[in-house]
């Protein structure tokens, strides 16, 4: 695992979460300042601080462009290598949200394997908002499709705080629950901003057709509507899991009365991305980042969270984009 001549080396840091970056190349590690775009993993993460380099650093990463070799990925444990013709791969992806620093991308899983592993923190695919007079974060949790868009911009619209637009993060520290701030970039299809919430469509350079809006994701800035305090101790938590059906009329809502059943979703949605295997660069095969240690360590987690006193609902949730708040922002 340690190609020879490397030149070049860098360190990111992640929340608490740190990674020595080496390669015989410089264009292949990640550039600093990251740019609010599709891609970027500021749609995942509040921001990645560039650190010096360090071999004791949390995580390391090896990048070998080798032009003539065969593409090769190899991981051990906190270590990962690359080998193969790298440049060129980046040069002709089809999809750079699936490379080394893309939102998609290795550094995201292995920075969410990191944070478990090395930190005990665990990372939701959700959305979080916050009610800063009665200090109750929501959290919509789900992937690519469920809704978490529609909550996120209803929710800001309705007064609410934006606390994460893609990842929420936690630490359990006893009896408390330590929540910290996340992305305030999320990707947003042009077609949602234009049809339902044209009160958050930025000024673009090219207008879309009406034919392409659905097409088109926009990396949108939602800074401007964060929550004031960077980490949430012990507040109130509402956990929602939303379908949200276009030209659904009405709101249901469906407690989980069983904490055992709320703690395998919960512990279904900490698992999706560090398990998940990708393809990055339509070339390379990455299998999931998990093992049984860090799975019986995170089932462990999402007890603990369901159980905890804060956490003052769980529920699932079928409604229409109008409708997806239904009595909840009234009854909390």
């Amino acid at each position: 695992m340690r190609p020879k001549k490397l030149m070049v080396q860098t360190g990111v840091q992640i929340l608490k979460a740190t990674v020595g970056i080496r390669s015989n190349a410089r264009d292949l590690l990640p550039k600093f300042p990251l740019r609010s775009e599709v891609k970027s993993l500021l749609t995942d993460f509040r921001d990645m601080i560039e650190i010096p380099y360090s071999a004791k650093l949390d995580g390391q990463i090896v990048l070998e462009d080798k032009p003539s070799a065969a593409a090769f990925f190899e991981r051990s444990n906190r270590r990962a290598l690359f080998r193969g013709p790298l440049r060129k791969f980046e040069a002709q992806a089809s999809d750079l949200r699936y490379s080394f620093w893309g939102n998609l991308g290795f550094l995201y899983r292995f920075i969410l394997y990191l944070l478990e592993e090395r930190h005990q923190i665990y990372s939701l695919h959700a959305c979080g908002l916050y009610d800063e007079k009665k200090n109750i974060l929501y959290i919509a949790a789900g992937g690519a499709g469920s809704g978490k868009t529609v909550y996120l911009l209803s929710g800001i619209a309705n007064g609410l705080k934006l606390f994460s637009t893609e990842t929420v993060v936690y630490e359990c520290q006893g009896k408390k629950i330590i929540w910290f701030k996340g992305s305030l970039v999320d990707n947003v299809r042009l077609g949602t901003l234009v049809h339902d919430f044209p009160q958050f469509l930025p000024r673009l350079d090219q207008p879309s057709s009406p034919g392409q809006v659905w097409q088109k994701k926009i990396a949108l800035d939602l800074a401007s509507h964060q929550c004031a305090r960077d980490t949430l101790i012990q507040p109130d938590v509402v956990i929602l899991f939303p379908r949200i059906e276009a030209g659904r009329k009405g709101f249901l809502v469906t407690a989980f009365e069983d904490k055992r059943p709320a703690a395998k979703a919960v512990f279904d949605n900490l698992s999706q991305k560090i398990a998940e295997t990708i393809i990055l660069y339509d070339r390379l095969v990455v299998c999931g980042l998990d093992d049984a240690g860090l799975a019986e360590a995170r089932w462990k987690s999402a007890r603990q969270l369901v159980e905890n006193a804060s956490v003052v609902q769980i529920a699932s949730v079928l409604s229409g984009p109008a409708d997806c708040w239904g009595h909840l922002l009234e009854s909390s």
